[in-house]
C-alpha cells in the first residue's frame, strides 16, 4: 500500500497561519477539487473572480474574520484528504468512483461557496 502525503496538513504548534499559508492551501484544495470533480463526471467550471482574489480579500479582512476563513480552509482540508485518499484507492480497485465523488464534491462545492460569502460579505452584516 503506497503511503499518502498529506499536503494539506497544519504544521503541529501552529493553530494560526499568515495569509500566504491559507492562500497556498486554498491553491490546492482547488486543485484536489479539479480532480474530484473529473472523477465525479462534473464539467469543469469557470473561476469565479472571488476564487482568484482569494489572497486580496483574506488580506483585506479583519482580523477574526481571517482567522474564521483559515479555521474553515482547515476544516475543508481535513475533509478532502482523506476523501481523496478514499477516492483513488476505490479507483485503483477498479470499483465505479463516481456515486462516492459525486458526494465530496458536492461537499467541496457547499464548504468553498461558504468560504467565498464569508469573504465577500459586506463588515455591516458582520460581527466580531
Amino acid at each position: 500500500m503506497n503511503a499518502m502525503h498529506n499536503s494539506f496538513e497544519v504544521p503541529a504548534g501552529s493553530l494560526l497561519q499568515d495569509a500566504d499559508t491559507t492562500s497556498m492551501r486554498w491553491s490546492a484544495l482547488g486543485g484536489a477539487g479539479k480532480v474530484v470533480a473529473a472523477f465525479a463526471g462534473e464539467q469543469r467550471e469557470e473561476s469565479a473572480p472571488e476564487m482568484r482574489e482569494f489572497t486580496i480579500l483574506l488580506q483585506s479582512c479583519p482580523e477574526w474574520k481571517r482567522e474564521l476563513v483559515e479555521r474553515s480552509v482547515n476544516d475543508l482540508a481535513a475533509i478532502m484528504q482523506p476523501g481523496m485518499a478514499t477516492l483513488l484507492a476505490v479507483n485503483a480497485s477498479g470499483a465505479d468512483v463516481r456515486p462516492a465523488a459525486k458526494a465530496l464534491w458536492r461537499e467541496f462545492i457547499a464548504a468553498r461557496k461558504a468560504v467565498i460569502a464569508l469573504l465577500t460579505e459586506q463588515e455591516d452584516d458582520c460581527a466580531p
